[in-house]
């Protein structure tokens, strides 16, 4: 973990106050997901937040798996956060928790709640509890079955327990206040039946707790000192400081920050299971997704997420950060650690006809800032392949790269001019016939030579071809969340699948290896569908912000 000064926040201040004043004696935090899909960038930056401060304070984060609801909960999600926990660089240890660990620690305070008379049974369905719910100006009306009496409700509550009914038939709410301007305390659900297996648990249960019943009594079970959340959770904590306050058990101090929103993105979990169930994309893991498995296979390294959630801040105010940002890390540090191969995406063929022999070996740095990190070969033979885009027949003044009787330098190679221009006969460019100058071999010959143009290359005879896919934003509109649907925002141009000629050395890149093309951009080899020896490469990021440019064309 990095070892600089941690950035100054409101939620650290409190922490600091608390521990000042001996309101608290220690830090411990906890992240709290519920394994019912991935986790997404959104998540990151609680994680990094709680796991950090704990941290910073010498204290400990749980991870905490509310896992209240058996219809969308599922293994595979509890083993997905597990991994990306570990892969952005953090550390449970032995705190690993389930809220349903406290199953029945949870019902015996259901059981209390209804002893205080503080809990009843309705059997209201549940379109009529919403009914009588009322709105932000009209209070609610209380159920026909609030005046049940505490053995009445205590027994139908056991009975729920034991199965006797059906899903729907009964509910167990608290019994607060059906007029107070906060609708969470307008009498809210606490348990409700539903007759499913669940992960873990089985067919012990039919009864399972409300998140917002299991959420802070878990966090209170715990003995977590700062319960930070999202903003969204500020309209909730009035209801759990009334259950810790009426079961009188341990009370965790609630903290809300402001949750990421990013540009071009969706966070919601119901929207990206409709991506992926809908085939929009390839799954949870598809590169283009905003989930931290999408993410890692696009080869976004972890560091950069740290420092995204880092650089972005803890603030009390919903905003939303522009993508941009997150690409500027991930490109500050693949620049740091990305070692450099070339490649050519977009090949047109060049045949240096005085080329001395058939094959030259050239030498090439695997970084420009870390010699220690070497050199490799680089073979140059008659036959190459450059970038369409770097020949023009008809170039303008400025374009200072190969056009005929035009010279460039070869990077790590030679100087060549263009002579002659070979086309087919529809008249598109097929091939350049060049000549070398022979005195200008080397990256860095002391030739003598002003040349302004410098251009990437791949042997034709050498290299290799391999799939590139070229990811790019998987939406085209700024904020998708607004549009009356969102899918009209997608981009239809977020995947272009290409074969590209590369330098021999990068067909030993191994799965989850990232690169950096030199003048083309990040990319990473795929870690699914990567072979040894027959690599698959993603487009991580572009060597600069190029969307703005674009879209302000």
């Amino acid at each position: 973990m990095s070892q600089q000064e941690p950035t100054s926040n409101f939620i650290r201040n409190i922490i600091e106050d608390d521990l000042e004043q001996g309101r608290r004696d220690a830090v411990v935090t906890r992240f709290p997901p519920e394994p019912n899909g991935y986790l997404h960038i959104g998540h990151a930056k609680s994680i990094c937040l709680n796991f950090g401060l704990a941290e910073d304070f010498k204290g400990r984060c749980h991870l905490r798996f509310d896992d209240t609801n058996p219809v969308k909960e599922e293994d595979e999600y509890v083993e997905a956060i597990k991994d990306d926990l570990r892969w952005l660089g953090f550390d449970w240890g032995e705190h690993l928790y389930f809220a349903s660990n406290y199953f029945e620690q949870l019902y015996q305070y259901a059981e209390k709640l209804i002893e205080k008379g503080k809990a009843y049974v309705c059997s209201l369905p549940p379109e009529k509890i919403r009914e009588l719910r009322g709105t932000l100006t009209e209070p609610g009306q209380e159920s026909p079955y609030r005046e049940r009496s505490i053995e009445e409700n205590l027994d139908l509550f056991r009975k729920m327990r034991e199965g006797e009914f059906a899903d729907g038939e009964h509910v167990l709410r608290a019994k607060i206040d059906m007029a107070s301007g906060n609708l969470n305390m307008r009498d809210p659900v606490l348990y409700r039946i539903l007759h499913a297996a669940h992960h873990r648990t089985g067919d012990s249960w039919c009864i399972y707790p409300m998140y917002d019943f299991a959420h802070g009594q878990s966090d209170s079970i715990e003995g977590v000192t700062h319960s930070i959340c999202t903003l969204e959770f500020a309209d909730h904590r009035p209801l759990y400081d009334w259950l810790v306050q009426e079961l009188e058990i341990f009370a965790p101090q609630q903290i809300e920050f402001a949750r990421l929103n990013l540009s071009y993105t969706v966070m919601s979990k119901r929207k990206l299971l409709q991506l992926v169930t809908e085939k929009r994309v390839s799954g949870w893991d598809d590169p283009r997704m905003p989930t931290l498995v999408g993410m890692r296979r696009r080869g976004y390294p972890p560091e950069a997420i740290r420092d995204f959630c880092d650089r972005i801040g803890v603030g009390k105010a919903d905003s939303r950060i522009d993508l941009s940002v997150l690409e500027d890390t991930v490109r500050e540090q693949l620049n740091e650690s990305a070692p450099r191969r070339q490649a050519v995406l977009d090949p047109l063929k060049v045949i240096i006809t005085n080329l001395p022999q058939d094959e030259i070996e050239c030498s090439a740095a695997n970084h420009p800032q870390k010699p220690e990190l070497g050199k490799r070969s680089l073979p140059l033979t008659r036959e190459i392949v450059i970038e369409r885009s770097d020949f023009m027949e008809d170039p303008p003044k400025k374009f200072f790269r190969l056009g005929p009787g035009r010279e460039v330098r070869l990077r790590n190679g030679c100087i060549i001019r263009c002579d002659e221009v070979e086309k087919n006969e529809t008249g598109e460019v097929i091939a350049l016939h060049c000549s070398c100058d022979p005195e200008t071999f080397g990256a860095n010959p002391k030739d003598g030579r002003k040349i302004k143009g410098t251009i990437h290359w791949v042997s034709a005879t050498r290299g290799a071809q391999v799939p590139v896919r070229l990811y790019d934003r998987l939406f085209c509109d700024e904020n998708p969340d607004k549009l009356e649907d969102f899918h009209q925002g997608i981009n239809p141009e977020s995947l272009q699948e290409i074969t590209a000629w590369v330098e021999p050395q990068l067909l030993k890149a191994e799965a989850g290896e990232a690169f950096q093309f030199e003048r083309v951009g990040y990319f990473t080899a795929d870690g699914n569908d990567s072979t040894p020896g027959s690599p698959v490469f993603n487009r991580t990021v572009t060597l600069r912000d190029t969307w703005a440019k674009v879209q302000n064309k």
